[in-house]
């Protein structure tokens, strides 16, 4: 390549990062000045500004200064709305959930009412862990999301809102099961952990009845009862080899296709040996 025509490509890729680096100041110098100054209404028009422009840190700066001085006034609704966007922008859902519930307590019929509320559950939703961990996140998520779709059942939002729910309480029943197998695995460690996993299995059953790891559960309420009749002193063992046929058969009729149906069986075959005609 001419030697030219390399300074050239060379002076203006130079001039191109000279005026990202100036245009950058000059919104810092400007941001620097909004800070400084005492004109609420100066204040508030570059927040918002920020915010169009997706600077959310510096929204969430301003306006948390803003929110106080603008209550009662015709910006006050939307300041409070915004600022709690900006934290929901920022992947920040427990501080904006703070802000939006601040809103709609405020303003339960403002103009974002309905914004607030779906996305203070739904910010919940996306901060919500994976099972084996706190999952404060979920509960709320879903206590948000039901009390958007009780105030909202006709949003344009509530299909989004139902499956979040549905997805939380499949998180919450699939948290239950891993505790359930957990006790089972523990087996007669330190106690009848067989009990608790049966215990735990039915809690969880009746809470989240249509839960897609039902078969889970009562399929693991069958381990469970075998272990215990056949751990169990003499004077108990039929009585509760009894409640595994039982438990078999409402099993099957449950799931007459499943996968694990056999090892059901195998289960049933071993206890009605210890059935006395």
């Amino acid at each position: 390549m001419h030697l030219k025509a390399l300074y050239n490509i060379i002076m203006r890729k130079f001039l191109l990062v000279l005026a990202v680096i100036t245009l950058t100041l000059a919104g810092c110098g400007e941001y620097t000045k909004v800070l400084k100054s005492r004109d609420i209404n100066y204040r508030y028009a570059y927040a918002k500004k920020a915010y169009d422009q997706k600077k959310y840190m510096q929204a969430v700066t301003l306006l948390t200064d803003l929110i106080t001085p603008l209550r009662g006034t015709a910006d006050g609704e939307e300041a409070l709305f915004l600022l709690a966007m900006s934290y929901y922008e920022n992947q920040d859902y427990l501080n904006s959930g703070v802000y939006f519930k601040t809103y709609f307590t405020r303003y339960p019929k403002g103009k974002f009412a309905e914004l607030a509320r779906f996305y203070n559950g739904y910010g919940y939703y996306l901060d919500s862990p994976d099972p084996q961990l706190d999952q404060s996140s979920t509960i709320k998520a879903i206590e948000g999301l039901q009390s958007f779709l009780d105030y909202f059942p006709k949003s344009d939002k509530v299909t989004i809102a139902q499956n979040a729910i549905f997805e939380m309480q499949d998180k919450l029943t699939l948290k239950e099961l891993q505790n359930a197998q957990l006790y089972y695995n523990l087996g007669n460690f330190l106690g009848n952990n067989y009990q608790a996993a049966i215990i735990t299995s039915q809690n969880a059953l009746k809470t989240y009845p249509y839960s897609k790891y039902r078969e889970d559960f009562e399929l693991l309420i069958l381990k469970s009862k075998y272990q215990e009749a056949r751990q169990s002193i003499d004077e108990r063992q039929q009585e509760r080899y009894q409640d595994v046929i039982d438990e078999y058969y409402s099993f099957s009729n449950n799931f007459p296709e499943s996968k694990n149906l056999k090892e059901a069986q195998n289960i049933y075959n071993l206890a009605r040996k210890h059935i006395k005609d």
